[in-house]
Formats: C-alpha cells, sequence, structure tokens
C-alpha cells in the first residue's frame, strides 16, 4: 500500500502542468514551490463550457437517483484520499493540518457531498380543490459556473459543486489563482468516479477568465464566493446573459457578548469564531462587542485561550494556526493593526509578525479599547486579528453591528437564550448564531444580505437555488 506523501505526490503529477507550460505555485508558509499550475486563457473558456454543455443532457436525464448514487461514490472517493488531499492543501492554503483546518475541511467536502445526494426535494403541490390543480417542481439549468476563493478552496468548491450536480447540471469550476492545485486534485478525484465532462476546470491567473466565463450565453448560473468588490464584476459580466446568481461575498461579522455571559464558558467558542483557518474566514467574527461589566474577563479568558494555540507549519502535528496565505493578505493586516495601534488600540496579546516562522506570518491578536471608526473595526481584516469594543447600553451595541455594509453572520453570546435571541432577531446578518460563530450544516440554508451577496446554498433551498423553477397548472 502506498505512503501518503507517494498518494500526494502522484495526484499533484496528474494536475500539474510542466515548468515550462505552468505557473509556479508557492507553499504558503514557506514560499518555496510547490508544483506548477496550468494556464487557462480567455479563448479556452469556450471550449470547457461546450465540453459541460454537450455533457449535460445526459447527465439530467440519469435522474435523482443515479446522479445521488454518484455523489455518495464520489464521498467515498474523496475519503480514500483524504489524507493526500488534506496535505496538498495544507502547502498551497497555509492551514495546518490539525484543528478546524485541512482535515477537517476534506471531511466536510465528503460530508456535504453525501448531504446533497440525499437531501429530498420533494414536489410541491400549490393547488388540489377537485377543480384546480397546480404544482411546482424543479429541474436543471444547464451548465453552471462555480467561481472559488482561495481560503476554503476544497470545502466552497464542493459547497458549489455538489448541489449542481444533483440537480441534473454540469459544472465549469474556476479555482482561485492562488490555490489552483488542491482543487485540481480534488476534481481528479471526483473526476474518476463522474461522467466524462460533468466536472470540467479551467485555471487561470487572468482575472479576464472569471469575468468571460460569467458572461458566456451557455452558462445558465453563476456561484461566486468571495470578495464585494469582485462579486460586483461577476454581477456586471453576467449580465449579458441574464445568469441567475448566487454570491458570497466578503463579512465583517460583529458578536454581541450580553451582561450576563459567563467569559470562561464562552471563550473558546469566542476564539474559533474568530481565529479559525487563521481568520480567513469569510463568516469568522470580526469585531466584538463586550458588555462593560465584563469586558476584562472576557478579554482576558479569550487571550488565555489564544496563548496556547499554537502556530507554525501546517504539515507538523499539533500546529492549529498558519500563515496569511498570500503576502497582500499579509499587508492588508499589518496594515489594519499598526492604525489600529496608532489609533489608541491596546494590543492585549499578538501585534507583531512572527518572521522567524515564515514569511506571511502574524501572530494571533488581541486589540482591545476601540470604537467604531477604527479601520480595524470598519473593514474586513481577513485574517488572525480581533478587535474588541466596550459597550454600555445594548442598543448602541445593535446600532454599530448593524452599522456596516456587510451582513454575512452574526452572534449574541448569553447565559440566557431567550434574551439573546430577542437581541438577534434585531441584527441585520443573513444568519444569526446563540453562543457560537460561524458554525455551518449542510441542512440549513446559508447566505448573506447587503453588501455581503444573496441567494442561499445548503439544504432543500440551495438545491433550488441551482434549479429552474416549474409550475405545471391544469
Amino acid at each position: 500500500m502506498p505512503d501518503i506523501q507517494s498518494v500526494e505526490e502522484s495526484l499533484l503529477a496528474r494536475v500539474q502542468a510542466t515548468p515550462e507550460t505552468g505557473r509556479a505555485i508557492p507553499d504558503a508558509a514557506t514560499r518555496e514551490t510547490i508544483g506548477y499550475a496550468p494556464e487557462h486563457a480567455v479563448a479556452d473558456v469556450a471550449a470547457a463550457v461546450a465540453r459541460a454543455k454537450a455533457a449535460q443532457p445526459a447527465w439530467e436525464e440519469l435522474g435523482h437517483e443515479a446522479r445521488a448514487q454518484s455523489l455518495l461514490e464520489v464521498a467515498d472517493a474523496v475519503d480514500a484520499h483524504a489524507e493526500a488531499l488534506a496535505r496538498l492543501l495544507s502547502r498551497e492554503q497555509g492551514k495546518p493540518l490539525d484543528g478546524p483546518n485541512a482535515r477537517f475541511e476534506v471531511g466536510a467536502c465528503a460530508t456535504w457531498l453525501r448531504a446533497a445526494a440525499t437531501i429530498t426535494l420533494e414536489t410541491e403541490i400549490l393547488i388540489e380543490d377537485g377543480t384546480d390543480h397546480a404544482e411546482l417542481t424543479y429541474r436543471a439549468i444547464g451548465v453552471v459556473a462555480a467561481i472559488g476563493p482561495w481560503n476554503w478552496p476544497l470545502m466552497i468548491a464542493i459547497w458549489q459543486i455538489a448541489p449542481a450536480l444533483r440537480m441534473g447540471n454540469t459544472v465549469v469550476v474556476k479555482p482561485s489563482e492562488y490555490t489552483p492545485l488542491s482543487v485540481l486534485a480534488l476534481v481528479d478525484v471526483l473526476n474518476a468516479v463522474l461522467p466524462p465532462d460533468v466536472l470540467v476546470p479551467i485555471v487561470s491567473s487572468d482575472r479576464e477568465v472569471g469575468a468571460r466565463l460569467a458572461a458566456h450565453g451557455d452558462i445558465g448560473k453563476v456561484m461566486f464566493t468571495g470578495s464585494t468588490v469582485t462579486g460586483r464584476r461577476i454581477v456586471e459580466a453576467s449580465g449579458a446573459n441574464l445568469a441567475r446568481l448566487t454570491l458570497e461575498l466578503g463579512g465583517n461579522d460583529a458578536g454581541i457578548v450580553l451582561p450576563d455571559a459567563d467569559p470562561e464558558t464562552i471563550a473558546e467558542g469566542l476564539f474559533w469564531g474568530a481565529f479559525i483557518n487563521t481568520g480567513q474566514t469569510c463568516a469568522a467574527l470580526k469585531r466584538l462587542y463586550v458588555h462593560e461589566s465584563i469586558y476584562d474577563e472576557v478579554i482576558d479568558a479569550l487571550a488565555a485561550v489564544a496563548e496556547r494555540m499554537p502556530m507554525g507549519y501546517g504539515l507538523d502535528e499539533g500546529n492549529v494556526l498558519g500563515p496569511l496565505q498570500n503576502s497582500k493578505q499579509f499587508d492588508i493586516v499589518k496594515r489594519l493593526v499598526d492604525d489600529a495601534k496608532d489609533r489608541g488600540g491596546r494590543v492585549v496579546i499578538g501585534g507583531e509578525p512572527v518572521p522567524e516562522l515564515g514569511p506571511n506570518f502574524f501572530a494571533a491578536t488581541i486589540i482591545a479599547d476601540l470604537g467604531d471608526g477604527v479601520a480595524l473595526v470598519d473593514e474586513e481584516q481577513f485574517g488572525p486579528v480581533l478587535p474588541v469594543i466596550k459597550y454600555a447600553n445594548i442598543e448602541d451595541a445593535i446600532a454599530s453591528a448593524n452599522g456596516l455594509d456587510a451582513g454575512l453572520g452574526a452572534s449574541v453570546w448569553s447565559s440566557d437564550r431567550a434574551v439573546a435571541r430577542a437581541v438577534a432577531a434585531r441584527l441585520r446578518a443573513g444568519t444569526v448564531w446563540i453562543n457560537a460563530h460561524g458554525a455551518v450544516h449542510p441542512n440549513i440554508p446559508f447566505g448573506g444580505v447587503k453588501n455581503s451577496g444573496y441567494g442561499l446554498e445548503f439544504g432543500v433551498e440551495g438545491l433550488k437555488a441551482v434549479a429552474e423553477p416549474r409550475v405545471v397548472a391544469g
């Protein structure tokens, strides 16, 4: 039986280009070259879409039961390659194998595949009164474009691919230019089970390729996860063909800690809500409002958790925090932290890069005594930094939480769930968690409001989002 490293090398060999024809992809932590990503040009988009379009009718004709069985077999294949996929993901993205990171992400891929295969989407009887009959059913759209990010490249790819395939669509998948190799490896594993051209990858560092894909006349649906700025470009590009859109865009999620919360009880949940994937998560906790009566206790308990979380190279067992994935994101985090310190923020822990670990490592950082209007509070940091803001009046905390143009997630922390739910009902976010942050479930719909995007993923609503509704009446 081959060892895991050999399986990883075999996967990489099957999907990468040569040094002469490909683009070098660095290890996120060491910046040494992992492999070479193939490069497709705008001219290659039409060929990729044509392949997927040609394969779609036969895939849809198989029916729900056969497609669901294929997804279950694909999930088994992901499980069989899980450790090799996790190792490649860890190197390319930077997240450690341990903790809620690389192994967790690959496991989530299998979980969401199985969920998409087993969720039932029933025909809805709208009217049945003896005279009139009307029913609502859903069928495939055609070809779906799945355009993914670099922070959770495998899991979010599956969030897009699995429901689209289950509903009878074929998919053209474009990974981020920062993390193409791990996504190509995942697609290779899936395509060993799926019929030819049901899932077609296209890889490029050229942003025009994504725009051309969204604008292609044979693309019926675009699923995009990424920044709000890029999301707007996707909207503009899709106007040419009126493609349906699901957009999961940037977040600047607020958490509100009520005065009855127990600081020691909530500290670890707060930490992982903010620092999962080293803070590089759209729906991470990015600004924390704490009542003045327990402000110091919450900060101390949170800092104690942060201090014991090891950071380092992802393949070294035991680490749970890694580097920023790329130098551009590192520069954003450093700029925001430096500005917060200049504006009077108190560094409780961290506050500086950790160059001895590698060029893009930044220490887990908690900065207290800030307020609205500071860039670290108002802008999405997307890194291992959490600003903590003191409040006295819950009305002020709610107003601050709702005051930005982002609305992906939010959370309320309290010992009284009824009180927490009353506050949650007043927060403008796609999901509001109670005593948790960022926890997603394959059967619970997820999506943003305001500038955090629109459309729902997961569960029955997620299947409907990648299908055409059809009413039959009479």
